[in-house]
């Protein structure tokens, strides 16, 4: 069946209808806003706050400065940062926390050196200095701040994991 330039402009139309329709009756519901006020009591993390509600946010936490190393909580887990990294400078020029981790720098910084792992390349060659891919260390290290957990959390780290084994209590 071949089709005139008239037949396709009706049939245009007629579907193009159709979709007008269909926007119509979405861009009401949308106005009205029926479906935002469904029900206000909605679990979510901002507490009692209603979801169109914009509460006072709480303080910022400060960041664990001690200097004092944290058990890691499960095998190969990266080491968390004990200290504030606030204004450090790591881009593709200066990277401030090799100024104390790297392996030159740690005997008159006492800082922890720098894992053996980061001067390797992907072929597992040793590099004379600090591979590309681990030169950005916020990709896998982070700081701490001492603030409650927003969710409840039953994480338990391989120690006590292996303990319950031993003894038997599941």
């Amino acid at each position: 069946m071949m089709m005139n330039k008239a037949s396709i402009k009706h049939l245009l139309q007629k579907r193009l209808g159709y979709l007008g329709i269909l926007v119509t009756v979405t861009m009401l519901q949308l106005i009205s806003g029926s479906w935002l006020y469904a029900d206000e009591n909605i679990a979510n993390a901002r507490g009692d706050s209603a979801l169109l509600d914009q509460p006072i946010p709480p303080k910022m936490a400060k960041v664990v400065n001690d200097d004092v190393k944290q058990q890691r909580a499960y095998p190969m887990q990266p080491p968390l940062i004990p200290h504030t990294i606030r204004g450090y400078q790591v881009d593709m020029r200066v990277n401030k926390c090799l100024s104390c981790h790297a392996r030159k720098r740690t005997q008159v910084s006492q800082a922890t050196m720098i894992s053996v792992t980061h001067y390797l390349d992907r072929d597992g060659n040793f590099l004379a200095d600090i591979s590309p891919r681990r030169y950005f260390c916020q990709q896998c290290h982070v700081t701490q701040l001492n603030v409650p957990a927003l969710v409840a959390n039953k994480f338990e780290d391989m120690d006590s994991l292996l303990n319950k084994k031993k003894t038997g209590n599941d």
